[in-house]
């Protein structure tokens, strides 16, 4: 069901206005906007990171891992879900492999920049596209699976945003997330993405707890490379915060070496390892 953001009221998915106060979201280049005065700009993230992910992504030994990771639980943890939305979904690029993994569900994105609805759109025309502040969640038990996928560690009002999505869960449903991990490990690297704050693992299970949820799974990764990625955040600490956000840009070389150390990583967690540490955190809970 949509949530009316005016009143409150639920009403079908298929309905364009709330049947009670005819509120409706406006159009941004064709999308609905749930959130539009924060469509352009907003403290959480720059919407000029866009391109340089979208350039990025592919091929890239972190997102590519991360990607095997999230359709693997999708799998492990929440077979036969029938629809899933990403909140913040950025170019599209973890929504694309949802998609072609799972090509029976229904797949939808969120965004709060037009910026980054426009590279998602045009990676997958066929998904349900909307610019939304994830604080808001217009819906109301529609989804069987939603995914948060480094997104949380930006908005200051995170617990906030785990009550609304439990809402816009379905009962059973699943929430999956990825968040940087490790206070110790801030940098300038975090300044340049614009992060709120990195994850203690206690902090995160106390927060989804809180917002009903129980935890299915949690376990760091980036756990094989965190001797590579302290070096490497050391010395950005006091670097320039825009130089930072060339730490994913590596050689080819280096590139295959430490893709490989992911893979085994990968295996490790299907095998049920679970890491106590890690540049970041995946966790898989059930809304109950």
């Amino acid at each position: 069901m949509k949530r009316c953001l005016a009143c409150d009221t639920l009403y079908p998915v298929s309905d364009v206005a709330c049947p009670a106060c005819r509120w409706q979201p406006v159009l941004e280049n064709g999308l609905p906007a749930y959130a539009p005065a924060l469509s352009a700009e907003s403290l959480g993230f720059k919407a000029s990171h866009f391109a340089e992910l979208a350039a990025l992504e592919a091929g890239n030994f972190w997102f590519e891992a991360r990607n095997r990771l999230i359709v693997w639980a999708l799998r492990r943890y929440a077979s036969g879900f029938d629809s899933f939305l990403e909140v913040g979904c950025g170019t599209g690029y973890v929504l694309t492999a949802v998609a072609e993994a799972f090509p029976r569900a229904h797949v939808a994105g969120s965004e709060i920049f037009s910026a980054g609805l426009s590279f998602a759109a045009s990676r997958l025309p066929r998904a349900t596209f909307m610019q939304m502040d994830a604080r808001t969640i217009p819906f109301s038990g529609e989804f069987g699976a939603i995914g948060l996928f480094d997104v949380l560690e930006h908005i200051v009002e995170d617990e906030t945003v785990l009550d609304q999505v439990h809402t816009a869960l379905r009962p059973g449903g699943h929430l999956l997330l990825t968040v940087p991990q490790h206070q110790w490990l801030w940098s300038a690297t975090d300044d340049y993405a614009c992060h709120v704050r990195r994850y203690a693992a206690a902090d995160l299970h106390a927060k989804v707890r809180a917002a009903g949820f129980s935890i299915v799974r949690s376990t760091s990764f980036v756990s094989m490379l965190l001797p590579l990625m302290m070096l490497s955040r050391l010395s950005r600490r006091s670097g320039d915060a825009e130089a930072s956000g060339a730490e994913l840009s590596v050689a080819p070389w280096l590139n295959r070496m430490l893709g490989a150390a992911m893979v085994v990583e990968a295996r490790m967690i299907r095998a049920c390892v679970d890491f106590p540490v890690g540049g970041s955190r995946f966790l898989i809970a059930r809304k109950t």
